[in-house]
C-alpha cells in the first residue's frame, strides 16, 4: 500500500483524510495525520465559546472519534525534506523521529503573527485555540469577581478594562461577543455599574472587517462605538508592559486584558524548514488542482491546501489567491482528497474552484453582519444566519445536536457565567492545603 502523510489536522487535513478513509479501496492506500492537538479545531465557534455561549469541547472535533481508518500521530513536524521522503516529528517527550511517505499532503495551518512589542508576549492572549477562547472568558468572569470587591479606583479600573488589537473577523466576532458578554453580566454584579466598563478595538488600518465592503464595515464601527466600544482606527500597539497599553495615536490606558488577533503568519515549519518551494510569504506554491509546484514544475505526489498554501483563486481576478479562511480550507480538504483518490486510479485531477458564499459575522447576542455581493443584511437576522451556517457546517451529526442543546439550554437560561480559571492550575487546592499559596508559587503548580 502506498503511504499517504498529512502534516495537520485541521480543517483542510481534517476533511482530507475523512474524504480519503470514505472513498480509499481496502488495501489501495494507508493515510497518517500528524498534529499535535487530538482534535480539529472549529474556529468559527471561537467567539461563541469566549462568551460561553458554546462549551468548549463542542467547537474541538475529535480525531480519533470520526478518523477510524487513519493512523494518528501526536506530535509537531519539525522538517520535511522531500528529497528523502521523510519528515521529522517531535512527540510532547521523547526524541525527534523520522517517518517515510510516498504521498505527501501539507496542511499544517498557520500560526498567530506577533512583533516584539514590549509586554506583548507576557501579558496577551491569542485567539486561535480552544484553550485560548476558555482562558480570555475565564479572565473576564474572574476579574469581575475581583473588581465587586474594590473600591473604585485604578485597580477596579483595569480590571474592567479589555483590549483588542486587530480588526479582522477574529477580532470583531471575539470583541464583539466578549463585550455582549461583559453587558449580561453586569445583572449579576450589582457593585459594577456599565460605565465603568471600558472596551478598546485596536486597528493599524482605516478600517475593520476587510472582507466586507467598506459601508457594512463603517456600520460595525457605529455598532460598537454604540454600546459604549472605543474603535481606534489607524493605530498600532507600541506598549503592553504590565497592562499598560501604549497605542500610536498617542492614547494611554491601563488594561487587565489583552487579546492579540492581529492576522496569522506561515508555519514556520512550512516557511524556514522544507525543500518545498515556496513564495515570498512562506506559502507553499500551489497548482489550481492543489498539487505542489507551478504550470511547468510540478511536485511529484506533494499537495497542499489551506493556510499555508498559495491555492490561485479561480473564481476572483487573474492572479490572484484563495483568502485563508475556512469557507476555502474545507472545500479544499474536499478537492484534495478527490483529487488524491484520481491520481492514484490513472485519473485526471479537477482544478480547485469555489464562488463565495459571502460573509457573515457575530457581534455578540443577538447582533450580526452578513453580506453576498451588494446584498447586506444586518443586526439579528445576520446573527440568526451566522448560527444557522455554522452549525450545518460543524462536522458530523454528533457535534451539531451537542451546540443545538446548548443554545436551546441558553435561550431559556442565559449563558452560564461560572469562571473556572482555577483549572489552570488544578493542584494549587490540594498543595496548599486550605492555606492561601503566594502567587509566584502557584504559578508553577
Amino acid at each position: 500500500m502506498r503511504e499517504i502523510l498529512i502534516i495537520g489536522g485541521g480543517y483542510a487535513g481534517f476533511y482530507t483524510a475523512w474524504g480519503l478513509e470514505k472513498k480509499l479501496r481496502r488495501g489501495e492506500a494507508h493515510v497518517t495525520v500528524v498534529d499535535p492537538r487530538p482534535y480539529m479545531t472549529y474556529q468559527p465557534f471561537l467567539p461563541e465559546v469566549l462568551a460561553g455561549s458554546i462549551e468548549a469541547r463542542h467547537a474541538a472535533v475529535s480525531l480519533r472519534r470520526h478518523l477510524h481508518r487513519t493512523r494518528l500521530v501526536a506530535g509537531a513536524v519539525t522538517e520535511i525534506r522531500n528529497t528523502d521522503r521523510t519528515v521529522t516529528v517531535r512527540p510532547a517527550s521523547g526524541a525527534d523521529y523520522q517517518l517515510t511517505y510516498d504521498i505527501l499532503v501539507v496542511t499544517a495551518g498557520a500560526v498567530t503573527r506577533t512583533f516584539p512589542i514590549p509586554g506583548l508576549s507576557n501579558q496577551a492572549f491569542g485567539l486561535k485555540h480552544v484553550e485560548e477562547a476558555v482562558a480570555i472568558r475565564d479572565r473576564l468572569l474572574t476579574s469581575f469577581d475581583r473588581a465587586a470587591t474594590l473600591p473604585r479606583g485604578f485597580e477596579r479600573r483595569k480590571l474592567l478594562t479589555v483590549t483588542f488589537v486587530g480588526g479582522g473577523f477574529s477580532g470583531v466576532e471575539g470583541f464583539g461577543e466578549l463585550q455582549s458578554l461583559a453587558a449580561g453580566l453586569l445583572k449579576h454584579y450589582p457593585e459594577i455599574d456599565a460605565d465603568e466598563l471600558s472596551f478598546h478595538l485596536v486597528e493599524a488600518r482605516s478600517r475593520i472587517l476587510p472582507e466586507v465592503s467598506a459601508r457594512p464595515g463603517a456600520w460595525v464601527v457605529r455598532s460598537l462605538e454604540e454600546r459604549g466600544a472605543s474603535v481606534h482606527l489607524n493605530s498600532q500597539l507600541v506598549s503592553a508592559e504590565d497592562g499598560h497599553v501604549v497605542l500610536s495615536n498617542g492614547a494611554e490606558f491601563d488594561s487587565g486584558l489583552i487579546v492579540w488577533a492581529a492576522g496569522n503568519a506561515s508555519n514556520p515549519t512550512v516557511h524556514n524548514h522544507t525543500d518545498l518551494p515556496v513564495d515570498d510569504r512562506g506559502l507553499l506554491l500551489v497548482r489550481p488542482d492543489l498539487r505542489v509546484g507551478t504550470e511547468t514544475n510540478i511536485v511529484s505526489d506533494v499537495w497542499a491546501a489551506g493556510d499555508d498554501a498559495a491555492v490561485p483563486d479561480l473564481a476572483g481576478r487573474p492572479g490572484a489567491y484563495t483568502v485563508p479562511n475556512a469557507q476555502h480550507a474545507v472545500r479544499q480538504g474536499k478537492r484534495l482528497a478527490k483529487n488524491i483518490l484520481a491520481t492514484l486510479r490513472g485519473k485526471p485531477t479537477t482544478n480547485y474552484v469555489h464562488h463565495s458564499l459571502g460573509v457573515v459575522a457575530t457581534l455578540g447576542l443577538g447582533r450580526g453582519v452578513f453580506q453576498y455581493r451588494r446584498l447586506v443584511i444586518k443586526g439579528f437576522p445576520a446573527w440568526l444566519m451566522h448560527r444557522g451556517y455554522h452549525v450545518l457546517a460543524v462536522p458530523s451529526w454528533e457535534r451539531k445536536v451537542r451546540v443545538l442543546a446548548v443554545w436551546m439550554t441558553a435561550a431559556l437560561y442565559g449563558r452560564d457565567i461560572v469562571s473556572l480559571a482555577s483549572v489552570q492550575h488544578p493542584r494549587e487546592a490540594f498543595v496548599a492545603g486550605g492555606n492561601p499559596l503566594d502567587p509566584t508559587q502557584s504559578n508553577n503548580i
